[in-house]
């Protein structure tokens, strides 16, 4: 299935949507004669179906009954929406609804490996579930349909329902119904037979002589059938399985079997997709997990497995030596791009990851950015001990340049107060307040504090993953500008009270763009005063958790500046 898909198809009996609460279309017929005999103030006991036959001198018809009980069409199909559609306390219990059985082959068929649903149930649990995964089959549930219906070529997914859907009174239910079909009904199936795979469940084979006898028609054995069983076949079924070569797959439930069928060519799928760790290759995983829930454990393995791989390179002596000397403009630029290329496909992830993160993500990145944020060896040349958290910086600029482009401040203020390694033994730190790029360019720049060429260098090389998240290179100059503006106002609070408060702000490119800066300072101001607690910046608690921390910040940050020369 997962090699060839769309090459199975799949045909599901009663006892697939039995589970679900629905009665088979034979038990309508006998609930519907149980109805009709208490009209007539009999009692059809103990065999519903002798009664009537006695009765009328003929087997039972479910059309015939459904006259007698129901005059109109619209009278009808209120009779029958009872059987199908669920009522309030059903609806609380979970009953009449899609199973895990219907869900997994809704998904199979949303990924493309299942095409074509052969049903003998009138219900729509199918149909439900496959407009849940975004799906909108061609439903052929009469003749006139499969006329109207495009080429099975051309087809999308597609749900034949060989016995009718119970809001057409036509359905088929009797033995006598079930032994013959339209002929459209018999020339679409014996393509479907024909050209397919097959994947039977929760089919008896014993009441349906015309699709019994379209099984044995076809001739063609191409591709295999699976016949999914819980328990002994009966006799009938078993001459079928032996007829089309069939293998017997032995079940536990229809639940159980299309969940672990799901899961193995899912399973497989990935196995068979390109390395994960291909830049292009684990974008696209990354965007395909980050909207549902249910690939939570997948994006985590994915981005986990980028941090290791990092990991693993930046801890390798023969590529990034701490003691090799001596520390020049060209060996630093050398070093720095060997760690670009070993950051290459995590940052490529992590603008992306930054810009939609929901709050089910934070982890994930926290946990990657503290696992390199905590990387700094004891012993080695100083600058190339401070540049083993450029990985980190790098990581932490990526983030927070998807975070600022989409406005999810609240992930920025998690990741600036990830727990990380501090430069000083024995003191506990943050990422906003060791990760600053100004903080690993010490040696670096020949000592002039306005070279900064960390942020320079960081700001040139995260420009082509900030395409995915900003429209044009200019909004991508603001972004960065306010990534590092609020770097420094983090630090400014958190370090505020510091006697070295010059040596622990970081300065970033926006000190050669004073304009930006001080509207944005403006912007920020602007939100204190006009929202005050619930500005955006307090409840991310970026770097304050109260207007009044806040705007303290924004005081010291500006003596910094003064301090430093900054202002222009």
């Amino acid at each position: 299935m997962q090699s060839a898909p769309g090459v199975y198809a799949v045909l599901l009996g009663s006892g697939v949507s039995k589970a679900a609460g629905i009665p088979t279309g034979w038990e309508v017929t006998l609930d519907l004669i149980r109805k009709l005999a208490r009209l007539l103030g009999e009692s059809p006991e103990p065999s519903p179906e002798r009664w009537y036959a006695d009765k009328y001198e003929v087997e039972p018809d479910y059309s015939e009954i459904v006259k007698e009980l129901a005059q109109t069409p619209a009278d009808r199909q209120q009779l029958l929406r009872g059987y199908v559609e669920p009522n309030e306390q059903e609806r609380q219990e979970g009953k009449k609804a899609p199973t895990v059985a219907h869900r997994a082959i809704a998904s199979l068929a949303r990924q493309g490996f299942v095409r074509v649903i052969v049903t003998t149930n009138f219900d729509r649990l199918m149909e439900t579930a496959l407009a849940d995964e975004g799906l909108v089959p061609s439903v052929l549930a009469s003749a006139d349909q499969i006329r109207g219906a495009p080429p099975l070529t051309h087809a999308g997914c597609t749900v034949l329902k060989v016995h009718g859907d119970y809001l057409d009174t036509r359905i088929r239910n009797t033995e006598a119904e079930l032994e013959t079909y339209p002929e459209e009904v018999d020339r679409y199936l014996d393509r479907v037979f024909d050209e397919f795979g097959l994947v039977v469940c929760g089919w008896s084979a014993e009441w349906d002589g015309a699709l019994r006898s379209a099984l044995d028609r076809a001739s063609s054995r191409r591709f295999a059938t699976y016949w999914a069983a819980r328990g002994e076949l009966n006799e009938v079924a078993r001459g079928l399985v032996e007829r089309r070569s069939a293998e017997v797959v032995e079940i536990e439930g229809a639940d159980e079997f299309f969940d672990s069928l799901r899961q193995q060519v899912e399973a497989i799928e990935e196995f068979s997709m390109p390395h994960p760790l291909s830049t292009a290759a684990a974008v696209a995983s990354l965007k395909r997990y980050l909207p549902e829930r249910r690939h939570r454990v997948r994006l985590t393995d994915l981005v986990n497995q980028a941090v290791d791989r990092v990991f693993d390179e930046i801890g390798d002596g023969s590529k990034f030596s701490l003691d090799v000397g001596p520390v020049t403009e060209e060996s630093a630029t050398a070093r720095l791009q060997r760690y670009d290329a070993v950051c290459e496909t995590l940052v490529a992830m992590a603008s992306i990851g930054g810009y939609w993160a929901e709050e089910e993500h934070y982890a994930v990145w926290r946990r990657a950015l503290q696992k390199l944020g905590s990387t700094l060896p004891e012993s080695g040349i100083d600058v190339w001990l401070n540049l083993t958290r450029y990985p980190a910086t790098r990581l932490l600029y990526a983030l927070g340049i998807g975070a600022v482009s989409s406005g999810r401040l609240q992930f920025l203020g998690h990741l600036l107060s990830t727990p990380t390694q501090a430069r000083s033994v024995n003191v506990d730190s943050v990422a906003g307040c060791e990760l600053a790029a100004w903080f690993l360019g010490g040696g670096l720049g020949g000592g002039s504090r306005r070279a900064l060429p960390i942020n320079q260098g960081m700001f040139e090389t995260l420009w082509p993953h900030a395409r995915e998240v900003v429209s044009s290179e200019s909004e991508y100059s603001l972004v960065f500008d306010r990534l590092e503006v609020l770097l420094a106002l983090h630090c400014s609070h958190r370090k505020g009270s510091s006697p070295e408060l010059f040596a622990v702000v970081p300065p970033g490119l926006f000190v050669f763009r004073p304009e930006k800066y001080r509207r944005w300072l403006q912007d920020i101001r602007g939100s204190l005063s006009g929202r005050r607690e619930e500005s955006p910046f307090v409840t991310a608690k970026l770097f304050g958790e109260t207007v009044e921390q806040c705007e303290r910040a924004l005081t010291l940050l500006e003596e910094v500046r003064w301090g430093f020369g900054w202002h222009g």
